[in-house]
């Protein structure tokens, strides 16, 4: 057990070593502009083109307060209040396959937004209407 804790030991330092030739100590300051890294995110949120062309990081944005050592408060754009930490929290979505357009160009919607906007694909005991 000791030479195999040994081996583990070592090879968990050498991979830090090679992390940590690339990790930069970097802090903000109130007023900054930053860039924002991003990640498609299981083909509902996208961020511009997809496939290679997505784009890695989208900004800049203002930080507008430290939260703490390693995290800030930004000054987004309104079109950016989908993307956050969801933690044990559900958002209903609706997958729209658009007319003239294949299955995989199909996007996921918010359920509410397109009741809102298309309420008469949303009738039925399916979806809770007790009136048909």
């Amino acid at each position: 057990m000791k030479i195999i804790r040994d081996c583990l030991k070592a090879a968990s330092n050498r991979q830090k070593s090679y992390v940590d030739l690339k990790r930069k100590e970097i802090e903000f300051q109130v007023g900054d502009n930053v860039f924002l890294k991003v990640s498609q995110w299981k083909k509902i949120l996208r961020f511009g083109c997809k496939g290679k062309l997505n784009p890695r990081f989208i900004g800049p944005y203002e930080v507008i307060e430290r939260i703490g050592p390693v995290a800030y408060r930004l000054a987004l754009l309104i079109e950016l209040e989908r993307v956050y930490n969801l933690r044990n929290k559900s958002i209903a979505l609706v997958k729209v396959l658009w007319q003239r357009h294949g299955v995989v160009e199909a996007t996921w919607e918010h359920e509410e937004a397109t009741r809102k906007q298309y309420p008469n694909l949303f009738f039925g005991k399916i979806f809770g209407d007790e009136n048909s």
